[in-house]
This record gives structure tokens, C-alpha cells and sequence, in this order.
């Protein structure tokens, strides 16, 4: 045999083992089987990785986890606070909002920020804010006083709301 038809017969056995890993599983035991064979699902196994219908399903991003609520105040808040920087990037999915260099009304100095929403809470825990300058990243009390002003915005607006 050469390395060739060797390579070929070893390619083939791997894929006839991966297909027959992929298999129906009708033979089970736990009372799930119908007497056709097939295999359904009982309603509490709904949502996990049993219902994935094929081998992309499974090794692809599971669709529950995309979705992580944010606290729409403090996202609305962080919007409005650092309103004097360009947006570059957003998302809601993960919370994440990322901004471009900027100055702030009345001051001389350029920053950009990274926040990260983390939490559905109106809480200080929610909220990351990661402030940079040109020359590096600023002191932690800056970074501080823009999450607590952003913060007291997202109760601002939550009041504003709650008297409508």
C-alpha cells in the first residue's frame, strides 16, 4: 500500500466514525423511543444541546447565551454623558459601548472610553468605564467621577419615567 491509499482509507474511516457519532441514538432506554424508532424529546430537556439538528448546530454559538440584558437607563445615561465623544461601536447584545477620542465641553485634553454594561441592575456594579487619554489610560478617580455621572443620570431618567 502506498501513502497515498493509505492516507485515503485512514480519511474515510475517520468520516465514517464522525458519521456514525452523529447517529439517532433510537435504541435508548429512557422511554423516549416511539415504537417507529424515532426519538423525541421530553419537554424538560427543551433549550439545551439536545435539540441541536445537526453537527454546525452544535459547535456553533448557542443562540441563548447572544442575548445578555443591559439597564436601559444606565445605557440611555452613558449615551447622554459622553455625548462630546464619537461613537464608533455599540452593542446591545453585549452590553458594550466604544467611543473615539474627544474633548469635553470647556477642556483641552482628548479622551476616549470603553464602557461595558453588565448587569440588568441600576446598580454601580453594572457599570465599566475604562477612560483613556493619548498618553495613557487616566487615574482611577476620573474613571470614578464619569461612572458616578453617568450613574446619577441613569436615576435621573429612571424617575423621569416612573412620574409619567
Amino acid at each position: 500500500m502506498t501513502f497515498r491509499q493509505t492516507l485515503k482509507t485512514t480519511i474515510g474511516l475517520a468520516l465514517c466514525l464522525g458519521l456514525a457519532a452523529c447517529g439517532s441514538g433510537s435504541g435508548s432506554s429512557d422511554g423516549n423511543a416511539s415504537p417507529g424508532g424515532k426519538s423525541y424529546h421530553r419537554p424538560e430537556t427543551a433549550g439545551t444541546n439536545y435539540d441541536k439538528s445537526s453537527i454546525w448546530d452544535v459547535f456553533g454559538p448557542n443562540k441563548s447565551d447572544q442575548t445578555v440584558q443591559v439597564n436601559r437607563y444606565i445605557w440611555a445615561a452613558t449615551l447622554d454623558v459622553l455625548s462630546f465623544l464619537p461613537v464608533q461601536s455599540v452593542d446591545p447584545f453585549t452590553g458594550v459601548i466604544v467611543t473615539g477620542y474627544g474633548n469635553p465641553p470647556g477642556g483641552g485634553q482628548a479622551y476616549r472610553a470603553t464602557v461595558h454594561i453588565k448587569d440588568p441592575a441600576l446598580e454601580a456594579r453594572s457599570l465599566n468605564v475604562a477612560l483613556q487619554t493619548r498618553n495613557g489610560p487616566v487615574s482611577a478617580t476620573t474613571a470614578r467621577a464619569v461612572e458616578d455621572a453617568i450613574l446619577a443620570r441613569a436615576r435621573q431618567l429612571r424617575i423621569g419615567d416612573s412620574k409619567l
